[in-house]
Parts: C-alpha cells; structure tokens; sequence
C-alpha cells in the first residue's frame, strides 16, 4: 500500500514558499500536502479539523512548522526550536513525543536545534511578558501549534506530530517586521533548509503493514508548570 504523504501546516504565506523550494526527494506519500492555515488558533483549529475530516487516513503524518519567537535567553536568530510539548493559554500541556528523534534529526543536517516547550498565545508576546514565560518553562512561543494538537487529539490521534519553529527574534532582540530584516531572511533559509530532516523523521515515523508506531501525540496532561495570568 502506498504511504500517505506528509501534512505540512503554516501560519503564513512565505513559510509554505520556504518549505516548498526544500529538498522533498524520497519524501515518503510524494511531495507533501502544504496549506496555510491563516494567524491565530481559530484559524489553525479549523483548517486541520476540514482536512482531516475530508481525507481521513489521507496523510501519514502532521507537522507545524514556521516562524517563531524565542522567550529564552541564548537562542540565535535562525535557530530551530523543535517542540517536545506545547502548551496552551488555559495551561493545558500537549506531550509531543517526536522533539527529541527531529531535533536529532536536524542537528545531523548541520542545523542549530533546541528541543523544550512552546506556548501558544493569542496574541503577540513582547518584553516582560516574555520573560514571564521562560520562567513558566518555555523556549519558543506561537500562535497556532496548540489548536493543531487539541484537533488532532480529537480527530487523528494516534498520527504522528511534530512542531518546530525557526525563530526570527530573541528576547534580547525584538523585531517588529521581522520578514523584512536579515534576520527573517537567514530563518527563511534555515527554515527551507529543515526540509531534509523533515523527510527523515517522516520516513521513520509513518505506519507500517505490520502496524503503526505508538501514536506521536499524547493526550495534554494537567501542566506542572504555573499558569499565565490573565
């Protein structure tokens, strides 16, 4: 039986435009199925619920990728911050079980990789607020990853995620347009430059005749980290 292709999510035009010119070659299902989802979690929640429930056993895997902020000190523009949970404004905490195999995957590929929390907001996070948030345990900070998760818990939950970002700005460098400073435009390379690790994890991760891999995705569990204040 043929494998399923890989679900590629991101917020914004330019990082589909990113991924797509990546190296796809041996891709397992083909090239991947890449959509933009729109800014913000009612988008991203709605674009992967419609796909899954139209093609249902139509991807082997699902990846939220683009760009993203730093809320932790030391990390370098350009750097890849691959998600081993995510956690959402309400303080639910999504163990993502494949940060650990795709930051090895892209550090094997000459990328920079962290691996640890995101927090998804429902808005930009700036200053004092990002310092609050690398004390609450995170690394990176995005807008859509956990509405992706809490769908495919729901729908798909025993396919395969991962969440990576390449971050565009750092606490100790904040940038207001960062798609138009070097920055972005080294994290749009090194964003392109994820696709063969990406490739990889796919390859190792998707299901198999004898039976599928334990699922990537765990259920959220009750966050041992404080919760944001309102």
């Amino acid at each position: 039986m043929k494998p399923a292709p890989l679900l590629v999510l991101c917020a914004l035009g330019p990082e589909v435009w990113a991924l797509r010119g990546g190296d796809w070659r041996g891709a397992a299902g083909g090239p991947p199925v890449l959509v933009r989802t729109g800014v913000g979690r009612r988008r991203a929640a709605h674009t992967v619920r419609r796909l899954l429930t139209s093609a249902p056993g139509g991807y082997g895997a699902v990846v939220v990728a683009g760009f993203g902020a730093a809320v932790a000190p030391g990390i370098t523009p350009g750097d890849v911050i691959v998600a081993d949970g995510v956690r959402d404004a309400e303080g639910n905490l999504f163990a993502v079980d494949s940060g650990p195999e795709l930051s090895r995957a892209l550090k094997t590929r000459g990328l920079t990789a962290h691996t640890g929390v995101h927090h998804t907001a429902d808005h930009v996070v700036r200053g004092l607020e990002r310092r609050a948030l690398h004390l609450q345990g995170a690394l990176a900070v995005d807008m859509e990853a956990a509405a992706v998760l809490a769908a495919l818990q729901e729908i798909r939950p025993a396919l395969p995620a991962a969440v990576l970002r390449v971050v565009v700005d750092t606490p100790e460098r904040e940038l207001l347009r960062p798609v138009t400073l070097p920055a972005g435009v080294r994290a749009w390379r090194t964003l392109r430059a994820t696709v063969p690790a990406l490739v990889d994890w796919h390859e190792q991760n998707r299901p198999r005749q004898a039976g599928p891999r334990s699922a990537s995705l765990n259920h959220p569990t009750p966050s041992t980290l404080p919760q944001e204040a309102s």
